[in-house]
């Protein structure tokens, strides 16, 4: 799938200029960059802008409320918001295979989701109806899956695979995720989120950094180990065409 570029950004065109050779354009500081002190709804429509054409078909598989897209043009896609609230598993979609231009994926990405009968549930408000449906961490589930932080990765996976399926080559994938500190352990949730998903076949084309604008606090803390994380990310990613390589992808 093309990328749409920015209006600002056109295609350089090489042209002679005093006998040597150099791009065409304009010089701007009008750009998309990669790291942003903000709110998801404020920098998701640079996420698009950068990846995303105009008329592409978009599912975003965890809607939930609807945050990421409150400053974006919907009625500019082809697009099909599903969330768990309305029966739609996001690992699996009622969707046919090769179907989608983009998924846009957002589950819940700390651990304490996963936690059956935890008085502090991480993950509540959007995503409290996927906790009625997918929390299993006091108990072993019935599956034999991961627990704790595992169980965020195995769901990011399982998601990853399904998405993989209904996308078309070179189509997109947006996905959301945030590092997190569990069991005293730092766990780097967005490199295991891309190494699980060149497993899977997707080339990680992007990286977004967003830094919340609020500073983060905690009550009754006696030692602090880790830095505390106020940031998270916007994974891009791109289905590797069959019969290529990663290192085959050039954009």
């Amino acid at each position: 799938m093309a990328t749409k570029q920015l209006d600002l950004l056109p295609v350089p065109e090489e042209r002679v200029v005093s006998g040597r050779k150099r791009p065409d354009g304009i010089a701007t500081t009008n750009l998309v960059v990669s790291a942003y002190v903000g709110n998801n709804a404020d920098i998701f429509p640079n996420v698009l802008r950068l990846h995303v054409s105009e008329g592409s078909k978009i599912a975003d598989i965890t809607y939930g409320k609807g945050v990421f897209w409150r400053k974006v043009r919907t009625e500019i896609y082809d697009f099909h918001p599903s969330d768990i609230a309305d029966g739609t598993d996001c690992r699996n979609l009622p969707y046919e295979d090769e179907s989608f231009d983009c998924i846009v994926f957002d589950p819940p990405y700390m651990e304490g989701f996963f936690r059956n009968g935890n008085s502090i549930k991480a993950g509540a408000g959007t995503h409290d109806a996927f906790r009625d449906h997918y929390s299993n961490g006091h108990e072993a589930p019935k599956n034999g899956g991961a627990k704790w932080h595992a169980a965020v990765v195995e769901f990011y996976e399982d998601g990853g695979r399904e998405a993989h399926r209904v996308l078309r080559d070179r189509g997109v994938f947006i996905v959301k995720c945030q590092d997190e500190v569990s069991a005293n352990r730092q766990n780097l949730t967005h490199v295991e989120v891309i190494n699980a998903y060149t497993e899977i076949g997707f080339f990680c084309k992007d990286l977004f950094v967003v830094v919340r604008p609020n500073r983060p606090g905690v009550s009754r803390l006696l030692k602090q180990v880790h830095a505390r994380k106020n940031h998270s990310y916007f994974l891009v990613f791109v289905k590797i065409p069959k019969g290529k390589k990663a290192s085959q992808m050039r954009f």
